[in-house]
């Protein structure tokens, strides 16, 4: 990764432009091409340097589901079954963590009773409890990290 793959997530994660050419946009407000945003866009994804790029909707608001999930996986498996939950279309973050629950991801759904499905389509795929932990209250942060 250099200062200008840098340059592009420290920039990206404070919005993407909404506009008819928004990765032109974002490129000349990088200083570089548009090509040239999209190459090292797709590269970084390839190199799994990103585990995704594009947009997040707020799913309950579009009358969706979402739920935040854990899992205990033995570290040899490890892999395997963050490969198995990061395949369904419905895990939109995934985060391995140093503790007893190691798998951490949220689950956004077309419809708030599509999460127990997901839920029970994982754990029969991946041989593992998941545990479905639905929020009590929102938060905003802003997270951001600069890299």
């Amino acid at each position: 990764m250099d200062d200008i793959d840098r340059a592009i997530l420290n920039r990206l994660q404070d919005g993407f432009p909404i506009c008819e050419r928004p990765y032109r946009t974002a490129a000349e407000q990088l200083g570089v091409s548009e090509e040239e945003l999209i190459r090292r866009l797709k590269r970084m994804l390839d190199n799994k340097q990103l585990s995704r790029f594009g947009p997040m909707f707020h799913a309950e608001r579009l009358g969706g589901g979402l739920s935040l999930c854990a899992m205990r996986v033995p570290e040899a498996r490890f892999e395997r079954v963050a490969d198995q939950v990061n395949a369904f279309q419905e895990v939109a973050h995934n985060y391995a963590r140093d503790h007893a629950f190691n798998i951490w991801f949220v689950l956004a759904t077309e419809t708030p009773g599509r999460i127990d499905e997901v839920v029970a389509e994982i754990e029969k795929t991946t041989g593992y409890r998941v545990y479905n932990l639905p929020k009590q209250e929102e938060y905003f942060v802003g997270l951001k990290f600069e890299v």
